[in-house]
């Protein structure tokens, strides 16, 4: 894999800072960069695509914006951002995994879409941003707030990076959604078990896969994600179910 080079935009600094999280979560995305994307196309039937599309359009992002896609992982986010806030604009893409931040650098250098030279790399931690107060007019994060150890702390700090002011900037944050209706919370574990992990297992994955449905069990529902984010200072909060309540997208303005 080629080596990976971050560049940074010239407005701000970034200091480097000790990345706070599981450090098995942090090894496991490590682990898996290589096939992520792949895995992402089959475990959903390409379903994936049109979700994160879903997520970049509630995030208000438009053309000349300064964004923000936290826990960026490979990319797909930060290259959908891209186009939305065109050659004026500006995307960083930050994610504690290092090897997913080389696949994202390696997918920008072998893309032909000018645009994507608008995207900056940033290796760095959620509940840390090295950002200003201010400084992002949109957030993105798809299938992150799931893994962070201070799903709080990480709400607070998308909250004070976003920009204020009349025009109320947002955050649309995709992820499982953590079903309160026992059927569908039912055929979202069968979905895992007899799907997702078999799936991954084929890939040598198993054991980087079988934490997932732990980690939904343990996550917020839509209406405590709604309540995390007005407590953090957002003016609004909504939750939308998607799929059938599989997925879901909380969006917040600032």
């Amino acid at each position: 894999m080629a080596s990976l080079q971050l560049s940074l935009p010239s407005t701000y600094s970034v200091r480097p800072r000790p990345v706070r999280c599981a450090d098995e979560r942090q090894t496991l995305f490590n682990r898996i960069a290589p096939v992520y994307d792949n895995l992402n196309d089959l475990l959903s039937l390409g379903q994936h695509r049109v979700w994160k599309r879903m997520a970049v359009s509630w995030s208000g992002a438009k053309m000349g914006d300064q964004v923000l896609d936290l826990c960026c992982g490979s990319g797909d986010l930060s290259f959908l951002l891209s186009e939305k806030v065109g050659s004026n604009g500006k995307v960083t893409g930050l994610d504690f995994s290092k090897e997913q931040l080389s696949v994202a650098s390696l997918r920008r250098n072998m893309s032909l879409k000018t645009c994507y030279k608008n995207i900056d790399w940033v290796e760095g931690d959620a509940l840390d941003l090295p950002f200003p107060d201010g400084y992002f007019d949109a957030i993105t994060m798809g299938y992150g707030l799931r893994n962070v150890v201070d799903k709080y702390r990480a709400m607070q700090e998308m909250f004070r990076v976003l920009k204020p002011g009349l025009l109320s900037s947002r955050v649309s944050i995709l992820d499982f959604n953590k079903s309160t209706q026992p059927f569908t919370a039912s055929i979202q574990e069968w979905m895992i078990d007899n799907v997702v992990v078999p799936v991954a297992t084929s890939y040598g994955l198993a054991k980087e896969y079988e934490y997932l449905k732990s980690s939904v069990r343990e996550f917020l529902t839509g209406k405590e994600l709604e309540k995390v984010a007005l407590q953090v200072g957002f003016s609004s909060a909504r939750h939308y179910e998607i799929s059938g309540g599989i997925m879901g997208n909380l969006v917040a303005k600032r």
